[in-house]
């Protein structure tokens, strides 16, 4: 399925077509936005899609690079969001900004639709990352990244052998040969019932690091984005254990003293 993209409010509705069609007309500005998507009837269907994670990105067409300005989580069957735009994005940036919708499959994989470029008024900020400006000034035309649709591939790290970010798109990337403002981690290993693991070797192998002895430079990554989680899982268990008994030492009777 590619989403089909449209928007109420500040983003007019407008028609779409087989293929991903979001229009972004004059007129977008800083605030509250409803984004709307709906189904194209192209593979994968809205039904095999779980949670899914909508961002308001600025740059050009390596999303990679862009920098992040606004997020919201939802279910891909909500076909609605609203995203609160916030005026920090880099000022006179013509069709500098685009949506970015990651679903993830309800068995596997995940597919990263992305709208037309469009312009947004007010924002009053400058390009937070040199690469994205970069990126963005060699754009031409309206068209924004092209689609990513790993759903129902296998899990990476169920298969090695497969190329790293092959089925998790942006996920799957590993997060030291990640670049731009928003790094991305893959979705959290789904518990066992039971414990039969002899390896505890972690899952990321550790990197280089070194104790700060003077003060850091402002971070260049702004957030990290989840893969959502597409397995259910209870977590609800009762703790039949008896309370521990209040402790009636001295410790307890000076407390005590503070109860008022």
């Amino acid at each position: 399925m590619l989403l089909r993209y449209y928007t109420s409010l500040v983003f007019l509705a407008s028609t779409a077509f087989a293929d991903l069609k979001i229009t972004t007309p004059s007129g977008v500005a800083v605030g509250p936005v409803i984004v709307t998507w709906a189904e194209s009837n192209v593979q994968p269907l809205i039904s095999s899609l779980a949670g899914c994670q909508v961002f308001l990105m600025a740059g050009g067409n390596n999303d990679a690079n862009s920098e992040q300005l606004a997020a919201a989580s939802t279910t891909a069957s909500a076909k609605t969001v609203t995203l609160t735009i916030p005026p920090s994005g880099p000022s006179n940036a013509p069709n500098a900004y685009y949506i970015k919708i990651i679903s993830a499959g309800t068995t596997s994989g995940q597919v990263e639709n992305f709208s037309a470029r469009f312009s947004i008024a007010g924002m009053q900020g400058a390009w937070a990352a040199p690469a994205a400006e970069a990126d963005w000034k060699t754009i031409s035309g309206t068209a924004g990244p092209a689609t990513v649709n790993s759903v129902g591939q296998s899990d990476p790290a169920a298969n090695p052998g497969a190329a790293p970010g092959a089925a998790q798109g942006s996920y799957g990337v590993p997060y030291l040969q990640q670049q731009g403002l928003t790094r991305y981690a893959p979705m959290q290993p789904k518990p066992g019932s039971t414990i039969t693991a002899t390896n505890t070797a972690p899952l990321i192998p550790p990197f280089a690091w070194s104790i700060a002895t003077s003060f850091l430079p402002i971070p260049s990554i702004v957030t990290t984005s989840t893969q959502p989680v597409t397995y259910s899982a209870s977590t609800s268990m009762e703790n039949t254990a008896s309370p521990v008994a209040q402790p009636s030492d001295d410790m307890a009777k000076f407390m005590a003293r503070w109860k008022d």
